[in-house]
């Protein structure tokens, strides 16, 4: 797998303790994920919904494109549709509904609710790719929906516009749970990087109509401009390429660890800097969604081969 490497540590075995390369590889992505929301809302002060999603994933796709020693080997031609329907459901309909979302609900909510992705993973690997859960696994979907609801209640009780962000917020979700599942092939046979930079490709050709059509209703003021910048290039593009490194350090499990402390960035970010209002309710639901995939994410016994989705 391609990524790029830290040089000052040898990379850790799946048991190994973190060392200082990779707390700083984990806590970097857990950073910059967790504040891409902030950055869309800044983002969405001049720009349109679907301008702000084809700027990211271009950009995204650019910087891959670009990265040193990304080799790409021929996709196989059973493996075609698979890269397309990743490029739809990873990256074309998520990141078109972020932004989508963020016009009726706040940017902390959102990452809350981007939390339950673990979630969705399992329920996705139990229904579509025959993983079922167990013990654990299974209690740990539970409380994961219950901590959802909970940030989704008041929400939903302000009225049908916070409704429709929560909505577009949970589908997003959904479709990353999906993506997860079926990138694992996919980037165990063409490498992380490869793979991302395929699919972000693709995904730039899918939201170009909406990116020229949003066209029509965005204006340039530089704050906005360069918030975008920073999620594509970023945000998209060098965190995929940083997850990389961390998954080829530590192993896929512990590195996707890191997914949990996003909903914690981006609710500090967004109340510190955009004044963004959680309830207490959602507080409580944010800490049973964490405990929840942490659940969900675990191992099933050893007399089982099968692996959790996470």
């Amino acid at each position: 797998m391609t990524s790029i490497s830290l040089p000052t540590r040898a990379a850790t075995t799946s048991d190994d303790a973190f060392g200082p390369g990779d707390w700083l590889l984990f806590l970097g992505i857990a950073t910059i994920w967790g504040s891409s929301f902030f950055f869309i809302a800044v983002a969405l002060e001049s720009l349109q919904p679907g301008l702000i999603t084809f700027l990211r994933v271009g950009l995204g796709a650019l910087v891959l494109a670009l990265l040193p020693g990304n080799e790409r080997r021929p996709v196989e031609a059973a493996d075609r549709s698979r890269f397309v329907a990743l490029s739809v459901l990873w990256v074309a309909l998520p990141f078109t509904l972020f932004p989508l979302a963020e016009q009726h609900i706040n940017s902390a909510v959102t990452g809350l609710l981007n939390g339950g992705t673990p979630i969705f993973a399992a329920i996705a690997g139990t229904l579509w790719f025959g993983r079922s859960p167990r013990g654990l696994q299974l209690l740990g979907i539970a409380v994961g929906f219950v901590g959802v609801s909970l940030i989704s209640a008041p929400s939903l009780g302000e009225g049908s516009s916070e409704a429709l962000g929560v909505a577009l917020v949970v589908l997003a979700t959904m479709c990353y749970g999906v993506a997860i599942n079926l990138a694992a092939p996919l980037q165990q046979a063409y490498g992380s990087v490869a793979t991302m930079g395929r699919v972000l490709a693709l995904a730039s050709i899918w939201t170009l109509p909406f990116g020229l059509w949003d066209l029509r209703g965005s204006t340039f003021e530089w704050k906005p401009v360069l918030a975008i910048a920073v999620l594509g290039m970023v945000g998209t593009g060098s965190a995929f390429a940083i997850m990389a490194t961390l998954v080829g350090r530590v192993g896929p499990q512990r590195a996707s660890f890191s997914t949990y402390l996003m909903p914690a960035v981006s609710l500090a970010i967004g109340v510190t800097f955009q004044g963004d209002h959680v309830s207490p309710v959602a507080l409580v639901g944010v800490v049973l969604v964490i405990g929840g995939a942490l659940l969900a994410s675990r191992k099933v016994s050893a007399r089982s081969s099968d692996p959790g989705s996470v």
